[in-house]
């Protein structure tokens, strides 16, 4: 299981890795934020495919055509793991290497969202508010880890638990009574 994991978690990994750090070399992060966005995921999701494919190779090559919701989860869980893992530590490079600035840009293109779309002065302080409040906690490392976590690792929880679901086998016997 173990080559397994660390196997399609690698994949995982280099998939959202190499998106990431090609979208800054490309210069994605000049691109409209909605069109960037769904591109990111999209490549989170082609990613995070490969977690299926480790379930039921653990299932049909490693463990006789069975596998527990369990197991599934479990196999699923570690390749989200490790493939965010690689996400985070991309992220951290870009941030700090390459875009320094990148809370001042998002900030100011957030507002000018804002008042693009016709906000009241209250919802525009508040935003501003919420924003300076982000800007502070991104001043802290560990912030930065968790918020990154946070981006990518619930839709692996939540591919996982699909892939469980779909590829739960349990073992039945052959003997007749």
């Amino acid at each position: 299981m173990k080559k397994i994991v660390w196997t399609y978690g690698l994949i995982s990994g280099l998939i959202v890795s190499g998106w990431m750090l090609s979208s800054i070399a490309i210069g994605f992060d000049q691109m409209d934020s909605n069109i960037a966005m769904f591109l990111g995921f999209t490549a989170m999701i082609i990613a995070f495919s490969f977690i299926f494919v480790a379930v039921k190779n653990f299932r049909d090559n490693l463990n006789n055509g069975t596998v527990t919701f369990g197991k599934a989860f479990q196999i699923g869980l570690l390749v989200s793991l490790i493939a965010s893992t690689f996400y985070v530590v991309s992220w951290l490079v870009d941030y700090y290497l390459f875009i320094p600035d990148f809370m001042e840009k998002y900030s100011a293109h957030q507002l000018e969202k804002l008042q693009q779309s016709g906000a009241t002065a209250v919802e525009i302080q508040s935003q501003t508010a919420e924003i300076q409040s982000m800007k502070e906690m991104y001043k802290n490392p560990l912030f930065v880890i968790m918020f990154t976590y946070i981006e990518i690792l619930p839709i692996g929880l939540l591919i996982s638990l699909i892939t469980a679901f779909f590829l739960k086998k349990k073992y039945k016997s052959t003997m007749e009574s």
